[in-house]
């Protein structure tokens, strides 16, 4: 890095000029020409979101932040619950009687219901984190919330659910 230029500011009317080799770049890292394009377009969003300084070419820095971008994702995705086949063909599942699957049903009903009765802001953390599956993070992101708020709220909506559950009490308005 060579200390004696001075910094400039990110130019964004000259991105265009590199789009060709990020896409290449990004197709290679993510595997797929949609996912690299998918990529450029999420760096772009976080490069352009504020202005940067930059010292000399701005390739260079912008493959920086493409690299960063893809890891991050990467990082994102390995923290996802993954989805599993439920039911292999080659498993037999135990008969169930009528009156077990409808204690479920009914059960599951009560759940949900114990849910939409939560105050909105518990239960929009709820949907999110237990239902959606998203991590703290991305849901204090999609929420416009800290991090500590999604937590709070989600331990306060979880236990109202499980009082609900219990029969301690119906949850509360807040």
């Amino acid at each position: 890095m060579d200390c004696s230029l001075a910094p400039t500011v990110l130019d964004p009317t000259r991105l265009h000029l590199h789009l060709p080799r990020l896409r290449r770049l990004a197709a290679y890292l993510s595997g797929s020409r949609e996912g690299g394009d998918d990529l450029v377009q999420d760096t772009l969003e976080r490069v352009l979101r504020s202005p940067r300084r930059i010292h000399g070419d701005e390739y260079p820095y912008l493959t920086r932040a493409l690299r960063n971008t893809h890891v991050d994702r990467a990082r994102a995705a390995a923290r996802r619950p993954q989805t599993l086949e439920l039911i292999p063909e080659s498993l037999e599942l135990p008969a169930r009687s009528l009156d077990e699957s409808t204690e479920t049903v009914l059960e599951a009903r009560s759940v949900l219901e114990a849910v939409a009765a939560l105050p909105e802001a518990y239960r929009r953390v709820v949907v999110a984190v237990d239902v959606q599956g998203c991590s703290y993070q991305e849901a204090a992101d999609h929420l416009g919330v800290p991090v500590g708020t999604v937590m709070s709220r989600l331990y306060r909506g979880r236990k109202r659910v499980v009082e609900a559950m219990d029969g301690r009490g119906a949850p509360a308005a807040a």
